[in-house]
């Protein structure tokens, strides 16, 4: 048995309240909804966030920002609001407060075009102009009593690193947390996150914060917390068809004991059990399309560890991804898993 390694993690507090480990599942757009973040939550994770909600659409009461805020039973529930008007994301701070939110996190780094563009000017754009920026996360904490938490990146471009003092004016202003994704909003997601770039935001700050970028196994996340300072990780695309990543980075820190990747068994387990949750949580017209993209990264996840042929896998997801009964998706399910296994075992 490994003992535990030196970053053996403290307790993580945000505000009040007490988050079970420090490895958190990143709020991603059309990602992380009620039953995705079940299934990482129920695997291990420490803390789930709600996929970016505009606080205009939430306040206006399009149905699916509604659905996105509804209280999730996980507990604690964060709910992440995106916006640049200061009545807008203090009335959906409220909003989501009163659905159950027990922590409010604004977006301020999210790179999409159709976010920070146009009129919205919302996201990682807000970082062009700090004094606005405060003025939304002042209104959006007074708004309400529950904690307020921010993500950023380290700055618009590689000529405005200033997420040391958006994070300090952002402390002083209230905000209880904060997590930096360690790149430029103009990077987008190209190269590598610079996670050594993150430790002048620990070193501006006396708040808990979090690393975020690339983090997808437990080598990068003990890396990223030493490069960074950081005191908990946020895993986003490493949970893509593997949502038990989170959860065995959580256990590793606590034991040090290395888990293997999860039988094809038990990732055809997880498979179904989201796949139904999905259906249920959207109905079978919407469910069927919002599931492909779980459907394809789990094939993607269980080929890699059988070591299944490439031209088999895209046989398998062309079948899989273009099916239109729930029934043949499951017959097809278990075949491609057995035929996995059959690979596995050559």
């Amino acid at each position: 048995m490994t003992p535990p390694i030196a970053t053996h993690p403290k307790t993580l507090r945000i505000g009040d309240l007490e988050i079970a480990n420090r490895v958190v599942l990143a709020p991603m757009t059309g990602i992380t909804d009620v039953p995705f973040r079940r299934q990482v939550a129920g695997l291990g994770a420490g803390l789930v966030v709600s996929e970016m909600t505009a606080s205009a659409d939430l306040v206006n009461g399009r149905p699916m920002s509604v659905l996105r805020c509804e209280a999730t039973g996980l507990g604690p529930h964060v709910v992440q609001l995106a916006g640049c008007e200061t009545r807008w994301m203090a009335e959906g701070a409220r909003i989501a407060e009163a659905s159950g939110a027990d922590i409010i996190d604004i977006n301020m780094g999210c790179p999409a075009r159709k976010v920070t563009g146009g009129a919205g000017q919302s996201g990682s754009a807000l970082m062009r102009d700090l004094d606005h920026a405060l003025r939304l996360i002042e209104a959006t904490i007074v708004a309400v009593k529950v904690p307020v938490t921010l993500k950023m990146r380290l700055g618009w471009d590689d000529r405005t690193i200033n997420a040391p003092e958006l994070a300090r004016r952002a402390e002083a202003a209230g905000i209880q947390l904060i997590t930096v994704h360690g790149r430029t909003r103009c990077q987008f997601y190209k190269g590598e996150a610079d996670w050594g770039a993150i430790r002048a935001v620990r070193d501006a700050i006396h708040i808990p914060l979090i690393v975020n970028g690339d983090i997808t196994s437990f080598e990068t996340a003990v890396t990223a917390l030493e490069m960074s300072g950081a005191d908990a990780v946020m895993v986003g695309r490493g949970a893509y068809g593997r949502p038990w990543v989170p959860g065995q980075i959580a256990r590793r820190f606590e034991t040090g004991i290395a888990e293997p990747v999860p039988t094809l068994a038990a990732q055809r387990s997880h498979l179904r059990t989201l796949y139904e949750d999905i259906l249920g949580h959207y109905g079978q017209h919407i469910g069927l399309r919002h599931a492909r993209k779980h459907l394809g990264w789990a094939l993607d996840a269980a080929a890699a560890a059988s070591c299944a042929p490439a031209d088999s896998l895209r046989g398998w997801k062309q079948k899989i991804l273009t099916a239109e009964d729930p029934a043949a998706v499951h017959r097809s399910l278990d075949d491609a898993f057995d035929n996995f296994a059959w690979s596995a075992a050559a």
